[in-house]
């Protein structure tokens, strides 16, 4: 018999199943928002919630956590082929963690770079341009994990913020996600043939190959510079 459950805050409460069962018709409802709820859906519900308390069940005498609990949710809707409703109850779950982790998250980040040296943290040493120790340093990568965090929880997509996170992908530059492109492949040759400014004077077509490779490292320059300053 399950009697209790573990809150997030460590704190132990009685388990109710009746939570899973609201947790499950949410999920049902998600996905047909307009739809009443209808006796094959609470048969649905009462089906997985069944599905989850034996799972509990199995892992006693361990007191669940409400994580634990949540997984098996998941679990129980993908074994019975609900792939959308186990989609938006994991989106769900997504958002809910966003908000109670709003200000922590980022606020030890912050603490970890005020407090740690160089050697103990690699987000010092993520880009070998920026010396995180000196002040303008840590400065930059304090503005750049506050953009990083702002557009995680606000601009992406929830399915790829959580990939994101689970390490499914990699954003490239998700600091500079809201600013510029990322990637920028200029073609030499017609930039050579009609010429170019890059902002200070006009360049014309080069004459020689001395002139045409110091103009590529021009061009470069005031095409990172256009994207990222």
């Amino acid at each position: 018999m399950i009697r209790f459950i573990m809150k997030r805050d460590g704190r132990k409460v009685a388990f109710n199943e009746q939570k899973i069962s609201n947790a499950i018709r949410k999920a049902l409802i998600s996905v047909h928002p307009d739809d009443e709820i209808t006796a094959a859906d609470e048969k649905i519900v009462l089906k997985l919630t069944s599905m989850v308390v034996a799972d509990i069940e199995k892992e006693l005498p361990k007191t669940p956590s409400v994580e634990r609990t949540q997984d098996l949710i998941e679990q129980a809707m993908i074994k019975s082929g609900l792939a959308s409703e186990a989609k938006n109850f994991i989106l769900y779950r997504q958002r809910r963690t966003n908000a109670r982790t709003y200000n922590a998250d980022l606020t030890k980040i912050y603490r970890d770079l005020t407090s740690k040296s160089t050697a103990d943290m690699d987000l010092k040493r993520e880009n070998a341009n920026i010396d995180a120790n000196a002040p303008m340093g840590l400065m930059l990568r304090f503005g750049s994990e506050g953009a990083k965090d702002y557009v995680k929880r606000y601009v992406l997509r929830p399915e790829h913020a959580l990939a994101h996170a689970r390490g499914d992908i990699h954003i490239h530059d998700l600091d500079f996600y809201l600013l510029t492109i990322n990637c920028c492949q200029i073609g030499l040759k017609d930039l050579f043939k009609r010429g170019f400014s890059t902002g200070h004077g006009f360049l014309r077509e080069p004459q020689s190959i001395q002139s045409a490779a110091a103009l590529c490292c021009i061009a470069i320059q005031s095409n990172q510079n256009d994207m990222h300053g």
